[in-house]
């Protein structure tokens, strides 16, 4: 039971750190553009520059 003392702080600790990294990641516009990407790999640009 003591282990507990230590486990849950801890716990808490790295569920937190994960949230602020989801929070920062919002705020640095990762999730802006969702379509872009699957869009620019169905283009052919490399096909015109040959």
């Amino acid at each position: 039971m003591n282990v507990l003392v230590f486990l849950v702080p801890l716990a808490l600790g790295l569920g937190l750190a994960g949230l602020a990294a989801f929070v920062w990641s919002l705020r640095g516009g990762q999730y802006d553009d969702m379509e872009g990407a699957a869009v620019r790999m169905l283009s052919d640009d490399d096909l015109r520059a040959r």
